[in-house]
């Protein structure tokens, strides 16, 4: 019967690798560094990119001028990209966590980049794609008169949605 000799695995390696996965997040939307915007002439409070998306995330009843109360439809955008991106997620952090098994101490910061990168661009499709709840005739008027012809939701200058992105950070950093 032939003898075989094993290397021993170099588990110390993999333990660290996958250490390394768990410890990070990522996080995909407006972080606080992308959140400012320039105020629309007229605006008497500017909301930042991170309020805007709440807004329209979950919609509100806003109070306007003379006691006015306007409704803002949800148009979620940010968790149904990322629900729709969730097979290419998995797929990019099941091949970080396959190579930090193999001792690939990177694996797992690169598969959280990539997880990264494509719910970012799921999430700026889904701006850009939609479906969402038509803008009020009222607000068209608004945009008309600041010389915008667009009528998509969630479009008007481009800023919010150029402003999604990830961050990947260690968990529970604030």
């Amino acid at each position: 019967m032939p003898i075989e000799i094993r290397k021993k695995a170099p588990t110390k390696g993999i333990f660290d690798a996958v250490r390394s996965l768990t410890r990070n997040e990522v996080l995909v939307g407006v972080p606080a560094e992308n959140a400012g915007r320039q105020p629309e002439p007229g605006e008497e409070r500017t909301l930042n990119n991170a309020e805007i998306g709440y807004v329209q995330e979950f919609g509100s009843t806003i109070e306007g001028a003379g006691g006015q109360s306007f409704v803002i439809p949800p148009r979620p955008h940010l968790r149904p990209a990322v629900s729709d991106a969730r097979e290419q997620l998995a797929g990019a952090l099941k091949k970080g966590v396959m190579g930090a098994l193999k001792g690939d101490a990177e694996a797992g910061d690169k598969a959280l980049h990539t997880a990264g990168l494509i719910a970012q661009n799921a999430v700026r499709n889904k701006i850009t794609e939609g479906p969402f709840v038509p803008l009020a005739p009222m607000t068209l008027q608004k945009r008309k008169a600041r010389g915008r012809t667009g009528e998509k939701p969630l479009i008007d200058t481009g800023a919010y949605r150029n402003a999604q992105t990830y961050v990947v950070r260690p968990k529970g950093e604030d």
